[in-house]
């Protein structure tokens, strides 16, 4: 399997209230297998047919206003990265997190409000 090169979109996540909702369309739709994520509660991993390791995920929310649908780019320094989106005119929406397993992503806004993620993997 082939490493994405950095600066390109290598994940998407789905924000949902109705998580079963989204597994069952999604999967009758494309055929994409869901996982429950052993690191972070109310997080399922989206793998597509015929690929063993996960692309997406679907993220569990209480609420339908939150609700959403997003890329994230695989960058070499999350934090870096945050600087250059603010002196590009964008806005960091949300700080670096770190997550138990090392994973370390944030959310980010374009000029014109439209939000995107950014991360880089565990060690």
């Amino acid at each position: 399997m082939a490493v994405p090169a950095f600066n390109t979109v290598t994940w998407f996540q789905v924000g949902t209230h109705a998580p079963e909702d989204a597994r069952r369309f999604y999967g009758d739709l494309f055929g994409w297998r869901f996982a429950i994520d052993p690191d972070e509660d109310g997080y399922d991993l989206i793998s597509y047919p015929g690929d063993d390791a996960p692309k997406g995920g679907i993220f569990h929310h209480a609420d339908a206003a939150d609700n959403h649908a997003m890329f994230l780019v695989l960058v070499e320094d999350v934090d870096a990265t945050c600087v250059s989106t603010e002196l590009a005119g964008g806005k960091v929406a949300e700080p670096p997190v770190t997550t138990v397993s090392g994973l370390r992503f944030a959310y980010l806004e374009d000029p014109s409000g439209n939000r995107f993620g950014v991360f880089r993997p565990a060690p």
